[in-house]
């Protein structure tokens, strides 16, 4: 252990939480409400880290809104659902003990800072009707509206985001049509909500636990970019971070919480840590392994999982609040009818309306000629999707800016602009519109999961949400990348039940936590299901809060003593 103290500390609280998006405000506050002092430190000037950007969704297996709902579900089957996304690659101890103190995590903030959650009616676990632990609707939560207003001074300062719609909740959204039928929207309760600053979403999630700071006089400071982590020989006792140009030292008596998300915004880590070369994104600088940097030097562990990139592209004329040009996720586009994505032989290589089949199809390797034979790909749509549907921010009707995709009045002629295999088009569209007049695809299975329909289609297209021919000219292809997007990284520090980060000697390092992103996804392995990243920094924030303040969580244990892991 390094022994690294400075002369004098110049603040000093018993738990230190290094980021403040959900994971690092949960610990703080669940370290407070256990007889622990607690301060907050952020690089940003605002709080909210990538928590705000994202759609609040929050899946927890055998919640108590599902039971009110009359939907049968348990944490013993979350795990088994886990378990299978995992693919082997996952830890089942770190999976059980994600579904076991996650509901427990969650009653735990409704009770204490007011958190109010409701399920999402009508949304479908990802591997519903393929996986029988999956359930129809119950497991995937939102919060409630949230007024801004009574975050007084901090109510600037705390995020919002410019890449969803943060006024509307889920429901408000999919009552009317989904993103599909965005015309359908009740635009004036948009309004109304946008004036009162009333916050929906990851925004409106994240602003509850900003709230819970507040009313607990947890000091909150931005603008401060932690260097370093201080031991004094036997464990993590503080932080050197740089303010204004000065360095600053604060103690932690107790421990250190980082919770700083991913290193998505960090193309060297994308590549060497990761797998995904030139990944763009839609968070903030920040997201640049930070955890890795101060983690490393203490003996921290590094471990990894597939990635889950996806597809994603630049949206002409946008900038995020750094100015720099904005990126959407193609997720929900490409799954709309008169719709495919094909690579540069003009095949399409996995069913759009479920990204994580074809994300991992994007980073496939041909090992005879040592090519990604699906990358470059497209989004190739006929004019039939411009009169009907959205493209991220551009409205049905409205022509998409050049530059954001290439446009031709055939086929023929959008493959000669493109590089696209002109025969291999053809031949794909004629074969995909076959199939889209059954609402059918026996290729790559496009539109069997419920959730596909449900997220990405269109619930008043005949004959299928997802399906519709290319048969209109003029047709456009919108060139697609690698895309994170949700700072959900492939690697990450390795924790135990409690969140103490773990050594290379598999001992937890004294007086270090983490929680979020941050920690390596042993809980979810291969695959991720929507809600279990914001779950993930509630649930860590607690587990560390709790163990650092001395009062450490018993669930784990008493899921094991029952038999869990032996009855899955």
């Amino acid at each position: 252990m390094i022994s690294n103290l400075p002369a004098q500390w110049d603040l000093e609280a018993d738990v230190v939480a290094i980021g403040s998006g959900i994971g690092g405000l949960s610990a703080a506050i669940t370290a407070h409400d256990h007889g622990s002092s607690a301060i907050v430190v952020e690089r940003a000037d605002k709080v909210g880290g990538v928590t705000a950007l994202s759609l609040g969704e929050v899946w927890i297996a055998g919640n108590h809104h599902e039971e009110a709902l009359g939907v049968e579900d348990s944490a013993d089957s979350g795990f088994r659902y886990l378990k299978r996304l995992a693919m082997g690659y996952g830890d089942d101890v770190a999976m059980l003990n994600l579904v076991t103190n996650a509901p427990v995590a969650l009653k735990y903030f409704e009770d204490t800072i007011g958190l109010r959650m409701e399920a999402i009616r009508g949304c479908p676990d990802y591997y519903y009707g393929t996986s029988n632990d999956a359930v129809r609707e119950g497991r995937l939560l939102e919060c409630l509206p949230f007024e801004a207003a009574s975050l007084g001074e901090w109510q600037p300062r705390t995020r919002i985001s410019p890449l969803v719609p943060y006024a509307m909740t889920h429901h408000d959204m999919f009552s009317r049509g989904g993103a599909a039928n965005m015309m359908k929207w009740d635009y004036e309760l948009m309004a109304e909500r946008l004036t009162q600053d009333v916050r929906c979403l990851g925004a409106g999630l994240v602003a509850y636990f900003v709230k819970g700071v507040l009313d607990r006089d947890i000091p909150m400071r931005t603008g401060i970019n932690v260097v370093g982590l201080i031991g004094d020989g036997e464990r993590v006792v503080g932080v050197h971070a740089i303010e204004d140009g000065k360095n600053i030292y604060v103690k932690a008596n107790k421990g250190v919480v980082i919770a700083v998300s991913s290193y998505e915004r960090n193309q060297a880590f994308n590549k060497t840590v990761g797998s995904s070369l030139d990944l763009e994104s839609m968070v903030f600088s920040t997201v640049d392994g930070a955890h890795f940097r101060m983690a490393g030097p203490f003996g921290g562990r590094v471990a990894r999982v597939p990635d889950i990139t996806a597809l994603g592209f630049h949206v002409v004329g946008e900038e995020d609040e750094e100015g720099k040009p904005l990126w959407r996720s193609a997720l929900q586009p490409i799954g709309l009818p008169h719709v495919i994505v094909v690579n540069r032989a003009g095949k399409r290589f996995g069913n759009e309306a479920f990204y994580r089949d074809i994300l991992y199809a994007v980073d496939t390797i041909h090992g005879g000629t040592q090519t990604h034979p699906n990358m470059p790909c497209w989004a190739v749509l006929d004019s039939q999707q411009r009169e009907k549907y959205p493209f991220a921010s551009v409205m049905p009707g409205q022509e998409i800016p050049e530059g954001m995709a290439i446009k031709a009045d055939t086929l023929a002629e959008l493959a000669a602009k493109t590089g696209i295999d002109a025969e291999g088009l053809a031949a794909t569209v004629a074969r995909f519109n076959h199939y889209a007049e059954k609402g059918e695809d026996p290729d790559f299975g496009r539109g069997t999961h419920v959730w596909s329909a449900w997220m990405c289609g269109d619930p008043y297209n005949k004959p299928h949400p997802n399906f519709g021919t290319l048969e209109k000219g003029p047709f456009y292809a919108v060139p697609l990348h690698r895309f994170g997007g949700s700072a959900i990284a492939a690697a990450g520090l390795l924790a135990d039940h409690h969140c103490r980060a773990i050594g290379w000697d598999d001992q937890p390092i004294p007086g270090l936590y983490v929680a979020g992103n941050s920690v390596a996804r042993m809980d979810t392995g291969a695959t991720m299901q929507s809600g279990v990243s914001n779950a993930r920094g509630m649930t860590h924030g607690y587990l560390a809060g709790r163990h650092a303040a001395g009062s450490p969580s018993q669930g784990l244990q008493i899921a094991i003593d029952r038999g869990a892991l032996d009855a899955a």
